[in-house]
């Protein structure tokens, strides 16, 4: 029985593809059906023609709005390729249909195949949302010195799925978008200015308004260091082995590091000068003769 139903349906199947080509080669034998035929395949060719141009338009116009609008070019262009293949595909099937295919069952195809691809591609969607958040909300910029994703360096390009970055010993870091975007981002650059923040300290035996007064005359002398915010130096702990006090002055981002680096210097200097201690861990080891 099951192989009289096989039979069955091969032979239906077999019947129904016949049909098929019959109704094709009619088509261009009968002169009505061929020119309805003829009239569908210029209709189907006409359809694409005024799509393209359409969609050469639309997407002219999405480019220049974007372009008032200030979007950042890469994101500008990415978009508009996007909008360009998913109008493009419209117009195709559009086509299609006017010829007489069956798009629902293509469209199913293509929405089956187009869910494959993201799954397969989750991680690269992830660093392409990562990238359009970045570009569009700008926590930083071309140039700009930041740690994200464990790296500290310099920006030198953002793309849709990742960010180009120049360490300070000039190696050069491809970081995925989601990988900065997930975790936090210090910008370094952003502020015009920067405060830095030193802790100085001395013995318990020195002077301590002298050694306050140094570094006070300290950072008031440095030209590169801004009057308004006011540094600050005061003590902040009376630690186990040395009094501490905090140096806090503010500058420019651009000179944080060479200030941080010369006062580091003139501290040490100026406190072998005026005979003030800088305590420093020790440990005494006391011997004892073994008993005879």
């Amino acid at each position: 029985m099951n192989g009289l139903f096989l039979l069955a349906a091969e032979t239906d199947e077999t019947i129904s593809l016949q049909e098929k080509i019959e109704g094709y080669a009619e088509a261009f034998t009968d002169p009505e059906k061929a020119a309805a035929f003829a009239g569908n395949i210029a209709a189907a060719i006409a359809i694409y023609i005024v799509g393209k141009i359409t969609v050469r338009i639309l997407i002219g116009l999405l480019e220049k709005g974007m372009t008032r609008a200030k979007v950042d070019v890469t994101l500008a262009s990415f978009l508009a390729n996007i909008a360009r293949y998913v109008l493009v595909t419209f117009v195709i099937l559009m086509a299609l249909e006017s010829l007489g295919v069956n798009t629902t069952s293509l469209a199913a195809i293509m929405g089956a195949a187009g869910l494959a691809v993201g799954l397969a591609l989750q991680s690269s969607l992830a660093n392409f949302a990562s990238g359009v958040m970045i570009i569009l909300f700008k926590p930083f910029r071309v140039g700009d010195f930041i740690e994200a994703a464990g790296v500290s360096a310099t920006v030198e390009s953002i793309s849709i799925f990742s960010t180009l970055m120049k360490t300070g010993d000039n190696k050069q870091i491809i970081v995925p978008n989601g990988s900065i975007y997930g975790g936090n981002i210090v910008n370094y650059s952003i502020k015009p200015t920067r405060r830095i923040d030193m802790v100085v300290g001395c013995g318990y035996n020195d002077d301590l308004r002298a050694v306050k007064a140094f570094l006070t005359i300290l950072v008031e002398t440095d030209e590169r260091i801004l009057k308004d915010p006011a540094p600050v130096v005061a003590v902040s702990e009376l630690a186990d082995s040395s009094v501490n006090f905090v140096v806090r002055p503010w500058v420019n981002s651009a000179d944080y590091w060479a200030v941080l680096w010369d006062l580091n210097e003139r501290v040490k200097l100026g406190f072998d000068e005026r005979g003030f201690n800088i305590p420093y861990p020790t440990q005494d080891v006391h011997m004892h003769p073994a008993a005879s």
